[in-house]
This record gives structure tokens, C-alpha cells and sequence, in this order.
């Protein structure tokens, strides 16, 4: 009862999560969906999104061989502005694994990413550290705000954007937790645009390639390359909200908390 009594005071008892992941509240998110099919009773609450495809380690079953980790080594982001489209900021790095430093071939035919990169890559602690510095710069010289950063702005004006919930949700939190690694909280609330694209034009796509066919877009660059991966996300983003659909946070791993002023 009193987490429930501090979520209305910080106006988070609707908190969205993905349909059919566990502990979705379906009357949550029958409700979004709703305010999904009717964006003309609502203005775009975000200015602009980060988009952001991590790429990882990565075995040719799928699944890492025993005692193994998926380990981030690829980390962009592009900041996009979705009334124009156009990327105005982008931070890159490639970073280097430590649990299993060595690369599979598969892994780097799949992603194009070399030995030589990742070995010369920083660690990923000093990727977030860097991130962050970036993150900051970029916000304040837009005078953006990610979403509950403060009691007065929960939503925000800018919000981070994966394709489904495996970036943060998974391969981030997984590989923090592991390697006892402090990650901002501010990585807690982001926008699964797979869940948006489902509900916007009722049609489930089998992958991203097939959701940018599905919308008359064309993937430009290599596909599995983080960098190119997030610049076509974010052409697909601006798509999406340039058809009408509302963005909203999808998954929030700390409904019940703010999140820290370090960017501010």
C-alpha cells in the first residue's frame, strides 16, 4: 500500500509495460493502446529520442557456450530530432570484452567487428562514463530532460529508444549486474519501438528488416553494424511519429523511483 500511494504521488500508476511481459498490467496497457489509436487528442510528448543498438558477443548456435555471457562491444547512439528526422548528435565506441575477449568468427562476420576493434576498445564502464558526459552536453544545449528526472517533469521531453527490450532490458542490466557495474538509473525507462510499430499499423513484423519494408523504408549501411542499426532505427522512428502514432515508455525496471540528477 505505500508503494502504491507513492506512485500516485509521482503520478506513476501508469507506468507502461510490454504486453505479455511478465507482470504487464493489462489495464494499463489497454489504456495506452487507446491513446496509441488517437493521436490527434494528443501532442507528441517527446522532442527528440535516442536511439540506441548495442552489439554483443555473439556464438553461432545463438546461445553462448557454457560458463559464457553475451558482453557488449559496440555501444552508439543517435540523437534524433522527430520533427525533422535528422540526427543531430551521435556518440560511438566500441568496447572491449573481458569474459571472453577473443571474438567468434561468426560473431565477426555477423557484425563486421574485428579483433584488432574490440581489443583496442574501453572497458564498459568507461563506454557509460563517456556516454554520459555526452549525454549531458547534448541534453543541456537542448534544453532536454529524460523522462522522472524530476517530481515536476516525469515524462520529459526526451526518452531513449531501442527495438524490443533486449538492449537495456537484458544485455545492459545482465552484464552490470555481473560485473558489479554502477549503471544510471536513467537507463531503467526507454521506448521498445517493435511495441509502437505492433500496435500503430496492426501488423507484427518478423524482424527490423521487415518492419522498415513494411513502411516503404530501406535499410541503408550493414546490417548487425551498431551504428548503422541505430541510424535506421532512428529513420524509423522519425517514421512512425511522423504517421501519427504518440511515443510513450514501454518498460520501466524502477516504476517507483525517480531517477538521479548526475546528467543535470
Amino acid at each position: 500500500m505505500a508503494l502504491t500511494r507513492l506512485a500516485r504521488q509521482l503520478g506513476l500508476l501508469e507506468t507502461i509495460y510490454v504486453e505479455g511481459e511478465p507482470g504487464a498490467d493489462k489495464t494499463n496497457t489497454s489504456s495506452y493502446l487507446t491513446k496509441l489509436r488517437k493521436p490527434h487528442l494528443t501532442m507528441q510528448p517527446y522532442k527528440y529520442v535516442i536511439c540506441i543498438d548495442f552489439e554483443a558477443t555473439c556464438w553461432e548456435n545463438q546461445a553462448p557456450p557454457k560458463w559464457r555471457e553475451s558482453e557488449i562491444i559496440e555501444f552508439p547512439a543517435m540523437l534524433v530530432n522527430l520533427q525533422t528526422g535528422k540526427i543531430e548528435a551521435e556518440f560511438h565506441k566500441y568496447v572491449m570484452p573481458i569474459e571472453s575477449p577473443k571474438l567468434s568468427a561468426y560473431c565477426t562476420e555477423l557484425t563486421g567487428i574485428q579483433q584488432q576493434t574490440v581489443d583496442n576498445g574501453v572497458p564498459l564502464q568507461t563506454a557509460i562514463m563517456m556516454f554520459q558526459e555526452w549525454l549531458r552536453k547534448e541534453l543541456r544545449a537542448r534544453n532536454l530532460q529524460l523522462p522522472k528526472m524530476s517530481k515536476d517533469k516525469l515524462i520529459g521531453n526526451c526518452a531513449f529508444v531501442t527495438w524490443t527490450d533486449w538492449d537495456f532490458g537484458i544485455c545492459l542490466a545482465k552484464e552490470c549486474k555481473r560485473k558489479l557495474l554502477k549503471k544510471p538509473s536513467y537507463f531503467n525507462q526507454w521506448i521498445d519501438l517493435r511495441a509502437i510499430f505492433r500496435q500503430w499499423y496492426k501488423y507484427r513484423p518478423i524482424n527490423f528488416a521487415d518492419a522498415l519494408s513494411h513502411v516503404k523504408l530501406v535499410f541503408e549501411g550493414r546490417e548487425h553494424s551498431g551504428r548503422d542499426d541505430a541510424r535506421n532505427l532512428a529513420a524509423l522512428a522519425y517514421k512512425i511519429a511522423s504517421d501519427g502514432a504518440q511515443f510513450a515508455i514501454t518498460k520501466d525496471l524502477a516504476p517507483f523511483q525517480l531517477n538521479s540528477n548526475c546528467i543535470l
